[in-house]
């Protein structure tokens, strides 16, 4: 048994804490860049960050990250960071604006431009010196990109989305206040969570799992399969709001240890070809690709990796159901079911209401191949087969 176990060094958790973000940020630096999102400036987060620093002797700038961050947001943010020679970064937002803030932390430690560090689409440059300190504030439950150590960056001139990945990015502190939460809208709240928890499913059923990340990932997954429908339907509802904070700060840890799977590889080229927020695709491709999953490690009954990867989405849909009964063959169908109903009380959308046609999911599930989540599913999946995926969703 080997593996290594990332994490970042301080993680601050509990209603009220984002009170903190001032004392916590002047430990680090006395110039920031802080990388907000929209809606994190129309709550007044972002004015109280400021004010907080200011209390703390520490200088802030604003740069407003729209949407999901693409090579363009990051260099003009970098930019900034430069010319304002800041010593510290703030994510504070979703997973986007964190990820925009980890990856200028880290280019203005290593120079360069956001292209020249992205995997698959980029030069691929490796990241060898630790960012400058930042903290990470998320305001919704879903990417964890609180505690990864990738930043995920759209590219739209090659229709991808990559990663700039080192254990250098981690940030210094996390601030996860469930406080935070209660503003964001049932859509919102609704597709982030499911990321949530596709992102406990795929690294607990990961060929690069470890008994770190295995407990980390089903105490997220209870989490996340009772406190998701509760915070949707009540927004106001902290002890959901609480326990789904927790399942997507785990969920950000057991990814970053343990990798993702099919859900993930399919949903990067996707969303880099279809304007459809990230947390949606997760949410309409989870329980088929669950399935696919399933039926090819079926089809594998002599392979010992098969029948360990078939226990596993065995104890994932009694996790989820809470049917301690079921036998291996019904529990694996019942986290698939539990996934797809969840998906419908949410409202997900098909994904053909949004775009995707057959052409379309043809080219993302070639492009899907070269994504780096794949090699971590529990079973290879023909691009027919992730075809077949796609339409499921549609």
């Amino acid at each position: 048994m080997m593996f290594d176990f990332h994490s970042v060094p301080r993680i601050v958790f509990g209603r009220g804490q984002f009170a903190r973000a001032g004392e916590l940020a002047a430990t680090l630096g006395d110039n920031a860049l802080i990388v907000s999102s929209a809606s994190a400036a129309r709550a007044g987060l972002t004015e109280r960050l400021g004010e907080m620093l200011q209390q703390a002797g520490v200088a802030g700038t604003v740069v407003e990250q729209v949407g999901e961050p693409q090579v363009d947001d990051v260099d003009r943010a970098l930019a900034t960071a430069r010319r304002e020679a800041c010593t510290l970064a703030i994510g504070l937002g979703g997973g986007s604006a964190i990820d925009a803030a980890k990856a200028v932390a880290g280019l203005v430690a290593n120079g360069g431009r956001a292209g020249d560090y992205m995997e698959v689409v980029g030069l691929g440059k490796k990241i060898t010196r630790p960012a400058i300190p930042w903290i990470a504030i998320p305001t919704t439950a879903g990417t964890g990109a609180e505690v990864t150590r990738n930043a995920v960056i759209g590219w739209k001139e090659k229709n991808f989305k990559a990663s700039i990945r080192s254990e250098h990015l981690l940030a210094r502190v996390a601030i996860v206040d469930p406080e935070l939460g209660v503003g964001v809208p049932p859509d919102v709240t609704a597709r982030c969570g499911m990321d949530a928890l596709c992102q406990l499913i795929e690294s607990y059923t990961s060929t690069n799992a470890n008994p770190m990340t295995d407990g980390l990932a089903l105490q997220g997954t209870y989490l996340a399969g009772w406190a998701l429908r509760a915070a949707y339907a009540r927004p106001a509802d902290l002890d959901a709001r609480e326990a789904m904070a927790l399942a997507a700060l785990l969920s950000g840890i057991t990814l970053t240890n343990a990798g993702l799977g099919a859900v993930h590889g399919l949903a990067a080229p996707l969303g880099a070809k279809l304007p459809i927020p990230h947390g949606t695709v997760c949410a309409a491709l989870l329980g088929p690709v669950i399935r696919a999953n399933l039926a090819e490690l079926r089809r594998r009954t002599t392979d010992a990796a098969a029948k360990h990867s078939l226990a596993r989405y065995a104890t994932i849909g009694r996790t989820l159901s809470g049917r301690a009964d079921l036998d291996e063959s019904a529990a694996g169908e019942a986290g698939a079911e539990f996934c797809d109903s969840l998906a419908r009380d949410l409202h997900i959308p098909p994904l053909g209401t949004l775009g995707l046609d057959e052409a379309t999911a043809d080219e993302v599930a070639q492009l899907a191949q070269k994504s780096s989540s794949m090699r971590y599913n529990p079973v290879p999946l023909s691009a027919a087969t992730l075809k077949g995926v796609l339409l499921q969703a549609m």
